[in-house]
């Protein structure tokens, strides 16, 4: 849970061989579900910003954090079901607050994570879940 996002990476996401442990070439890399997933987080990527402020705005939390799973994930509150908008990931809006009280995040690593959390003005903080297992990932919101 330490590492947050691929030092280098331009786009601030993971590879997939990173997320998923593989170190197989480029035909793993084109069927990898972070494909689906970044074609969909452009499509929801205005609604996650909204959420995100409103988080922050409501004094929720200056943290938050979006679950991005395919399966039944009990965290944090569903905001975009892939059922209903014929896409391939669900996204649920949490919060740091929330990662810790279910010790997802240890209290002992609030801080370190607090460092490295990004802008969330600039980026969406995503906790995203596959069957291999789940990490952080920081996508940028698109630029106007």
């Amino acid at each position: 849970m330490a590492r947050r996002h691929a030092p280098g990476n331009k786009h601030n996401t993971m590879d997939p061989e990173e997320l998923l442990n593989e170190n197989t070439g480029e035909e793993q890399k084109k069927e990898s579900p972070l494909v689906s997933l970044e074609n969909d987080l452009k499509l929801y990527s205005e609604s996650i910003h909204e959420v995100a402020i409103e988080i922050m705005v409501e004094g929720l939390s200056l943290y938050p954090i979006f679950v991005a799973h395919q399966h039944e994930v009990k965290l944090g509150e569903m905001i975009l079901d892939r059922h209903d908008l014929n896409t391939e990931w669900t996204i649920q809006a949490s919060t740091l607050e929330e990662f810790i009280e279910r010790g997802i995040i240890k209290k002992e690593l609030k801080e370190r994570f607090i460092k490295t959390y990004k802008t969330p003005h600039d980026f969406m903080c995503m906790f995203v879940i596959v069957p291999e297992g789940a990490n952080f990932v920081y996508y940028p919101y698109p630029k106007d």
